[in-house]
């Protein structure tokens, strides 16, 4: 095995908390040598797909070419993982590569299953099937919620684990809203079928939320889960998670939020839980099994919501640990859980919650964030995205 082959800390997906781990770990003094693996030519901040999806932006300012975020300093090598030996220190890449490390951090993101839902393969951008969860599929959303002039708007929340779980409800406000700026309001039917229990987990936001649902008059159906498309009749088919009955619900657009779960080289290795994600330490983000190995984001068993937010305090800990790990030094670092859901509610309206792992609300500003706001919008749509690429990818905030 040539030298080029071994990696002091060998980062495992170049997205959000694969970059930002970087960026931390080469801000610090005694820095390591860096390699991060990704097959990835584009880098996207997904968060704006909601905005994208309402016809606010257009998606092409979600996306940079991914040589421009990769840190200065660090390596990056154009493959992907195919395979853990956390035993033997190494990863095999999807290329055949043989990778050896002294430290592994997985922040590999999460897998869209797409082929879950009986029939959706291929449909989506067409009859009315949209979705936000894809730079690819993105715009179907808007031209859907432009077109529809009447009939039944179906939103749907599967019942895995997803990236930004407030993220298919946001979609449905903005386009419930269109509606009523669009004087088409009385003849659509707004509809949430959902797998959850209610609409947030977090009582302070979901007080308000289903004040804001009951006001609109939007219909919800908690439990849901959707399991089969059938464009040609424009059913969606959906399953009662308590009784397991069935329910067939005529549409006339149909917003998927598809199934979501550890990509499958994550869940088929030593590192993953029996969840099949990644098996960490709540607080230090350490493996649990192999000591250094460490991971975040989305692929890891961290119980909080899966959002960029979570991520911006989870690397510099992560960080911070593994630097100390590698002194030999006690890990001191702990994340408390901390992740944030902008609520989008309407265009120019937001509820910012942000919460750590006991569901306590955890906010930033000195006002109450449960209700909707002009200035929460606004740092959402302009704020955010410009902490996104100058701040948090460079490890500064």
């Amino acid at each position: 095995m040539s030298s080029s082959d071994h990696c002091e800390v060998l980062i495992i997906g170049a997205g959000s908390g694969g970059v930002t781990v970087a960026a931390h770990l080469l801000n610090s003094p005694d820095a390591p040598q860096i390699t991060l693996l990704d097959p990835s030519e584009k880098h996207y901040y997904q968060p704006l797909w909601t905005l994208v999806g309402g016809g606010v932006f257009p998606k092409e300012i979600t996306e940079r070419d991914q040589k421009d975020v990769i840190p200065n300093g660090a390596r990056w090598i154009k493959d992907g993982a195919a395979r853990f030996d956390p035993d033997k220190n190494q990863v095999h890449t999807a290329s055949g590569r043989v990778l050896t490390y002294d430290q592994l951090v997985v922040a590999a993101g999460i897998q869209i299953n797409w082929h879950l839902v009986k029939g959706l393969a291929g449909q989506v951008g067409k009859g009315g099937i949209c979705s936000n969860y894809s730079y690819e599929t993105v715009e179907s959303t808007w031209a859907a919620i432009r077109g529809l002039n009447g009939g039944h708007a179906v939103f749907t929340h599967p019942a895995t684990p997803i990236k930004c779980g407030g993220a298919p409800q946001k979609i449905m406000y903005l386009a419930e809203d269109h509606f009523r700026r669009a004087g088409r309001r009385d003849q659509v039917k707004v509809s949430f079928f959902a797998a959850g229990a209610r609409i947030f987990a977090v009582d302070k936001y979901a007080i308000s939320l289903e004040s804001i649902i009951e006001a609109r008059d939007i219909h919800t159906h908690f439990r849901h889960n959707l399991i089969e498309v059938r464009p040609d009749s424009k059913e969606a088919i959906f399953e009662h998670l308590d009784d397991k009955h069935t329910v067939a619900v005529k549409y006339d657009l149909l917003h998927v939020t598809p199934p979501m779960g550890p990509p499958d080289f994550i869940a088929e290795s030593p590192l993953a839980a029996d969840s099949g994600w990644v098996s960490v330490d709540k607080h230090t983000l350490q493996h649990t099994a192999y000591p250094n190995v460490f991971s975040l984001g989305d692929c890891s068993n961290l119980p909080t919501s899966k959002t960029g937010a979570a991520i911006r305090k989870q690397a510099p800990a992560l960080a911070a640990n593994l630097l100390s790990f590698r002194k030999g030094a006690p890990m001191l670092a702990s994340y408390d859980g901390y992740t944030s859901c902008p609520l989008v509610t309407g265009y120019g309206k937001l509820i910012l919650a942000e919460f750590d792992y006991d569901k306590n609300p955890k906010e930033s500003f000195p006002f109450d964030q449960s209700q909707e706001r002009y200035s929460m919008y606004a740092l959402k749509a302009y704020g955010l995205p410009r902490m996104y690429w100058h701040g948090m990818l460079r490890g500064r905030v």
